[in-house]
């Protein structure tokens, strides 16, 4: 059977949460591969509503979900979100979920670490959700940071802590701030060791026995490609790589593994923080997106920047993740607008590209070129059928399909599970 990928394919916020859920009846396994607890991933099953930012979004339908290797954990969110899901009926055991044991920690210092840098870069800051995200792949790469297997073995690990604080205590004197309680620490992580351990497991194990059983395996990333380390809008960027290509190395499976790529597209564009933003509505219409769309960021709370779609942007995601097909989301937003507009190109310094640069201060220059596109008056929102759909938005998603230069598979007419429209299924395709 095909495994499926499921990759943002914008600034993140697309939609990954609901479309992962809608997909994981179908899935064996669902494994989250890289991020953390900065992702934030909103399903609505009825009236009730559930906010996962470490969780795979699997867990809600009791499928066996997988925190990656690739995933940096912070093990008191981890405690903290696993009671407030229990709390809401969901049946989590390490029978339906397993952690990498190779994941890197998120402790306090780093959280103190992110905080202190974004409150000393003023107007430059990057807009990080202060949670230590980035320090802790730094501490991964610098080969200086405690692990999720550490935690069954903290009466050994004081030559890798005190690597890690010989680190982070000068920066913190560099900010003026006390050197880290090391033995505070050590009892923190003791104190939180026994809600973490009884679901570590070498996951690929897990994964690869699940491969040999022919099972489905679907994963989860997080963020969006335009947040990418390596290809997104950098410094303004998550720490971590996005594109799909990521799955195999951060969950402990090869490359051949991860199966169809879907690339999940919101019918117009948002992304939270800083950062380079070509079709941005700063106006009126920005607004009516944003209210219309409930754009406010799952983890932080944080109002999101709203623009018209941008072809010339998902086209590049795409082509750099090797999407198969798109999940258009959030479609019945623009339900009423009378006229819409797609970006179908840029000017930079009065010559047309086909590209976003990868400078920063070409970002911030470039023009959108507009294509207008009629509006409908129809309501989408519910839709389960293509027939449903009114003949105008019809006519909008065959646009963007001929101006990303790739299919549109599945459909998603309001955040409720069941309003999708499946076009052609990934797991079949």
């Amino acid at each position: 059977m095909p495994n499926v990928t499921v990759i943002g394919a914008q600034w993140g916020d697309e939609g990954k949460g609901k479309i992962v859920d809608w997909l994981s009846e179908r899935a064996d396994v669902v494994v989250r591969f890289q991020g953390g607890h900065n992702a934030g991933h909103t399903l609505v099953v009825g009236d009730q509503v559930y906010k996962l930012s470490l969780l795979p979004s699997g867990i809600v339908r009791g499928t066996l979900s997988i925190i990656g290797n690739g995933v940096v954990f912070d093990p008191w969110h981890f405690a903290g979100e696993v009671e407030k899901l229990r709390g809401q009926g969901v049946s989590i055991s390490p029978e339906n979920l397993q952690i990498a044991e190779q994941c890197p920690l998120i402790l306090p210092l780093h959280r103190d670490l992110d905080a202190l840098r974004e409150d000393a870069m003023g107007a430059g800051k990057i807009g990080t959700t202060r949670r230590g995200i980035g320090p802790a792949y730094e501490d991964k790469a610098g080969r200086r940071a405690l692990r999720v297997c550490d935690l069954a073995h903290l009466d050994s690990a004081g030559p890798q802590l005190d690597r890690l604080l010989a680190h982070h205590n000068a920066l913190r004197a560099g900010f003026g701030i006390g050197p880290v309680d090391r033995e505070a620490l050590l009892a923190e992580l003791a104190a939180v060791a026994p809600a973490v351990l009884p679901y570590v497991r070498p996951v690929w194990q897990t994964l690869q026995a699940a491969r040999e059983r022919r099972q489905r395996i679907l994963f989860e990333g997080a963020q969006g490609v335009l947040l990418d380390v390596d290809h997104g809008t950098y410094p303004f960027v998550t720490s971590s790589n996005v594109v799909a290509g990521q799955a195999a190395a951060g969950s402990g499976m090869g490359p051949s593994a991860t199966g169809y790529v879907l690339g999940i597209v919101k019918a117009y564009t948002t992304r939270v923080g800083s950062g380079p933003f070509p079709t941005e509505q700063d106006n009126d219409i920005g607004e009516r997106l944003g209210l219309r769309g409930h754009e406010f960021g799952t983890v932080t709370g944080r109002k999101r920047r709203c623009g018209w779609f941008d072809a010339v942007l998902v086209r590049q995601a795409i082509a750099v993740s090797g999407v198969a097909g798109m999940a258009l989301t959030k479609l019945d937003v623009l339900d009423g607008f009378e006229t819409l507009h797609i970006c179908t190109g840029y000017r930079l310094d009065g010559a047309e590209i086909d590209h976003l640069p990868a400078h920063a201060a070409d970002q911030a220059r470039v023009e959108p070129i507009y294509e207008s596109f009629e509006g409908w008056s129809e309501s989408t929102a519910g839709a389960r059928r293509w027939a449903d759909l009114p003949a105008q938005a019809i006519k909008y998603i065959r646009r963007i399909e001929e101006l990303t230069r790739c299919p549109v598979a599945l459909v998603s007419t309001s955040p409720q599970r069941d309003d999708t429209i499946l076009v052609r299924d990934p797991f079949l395709d």
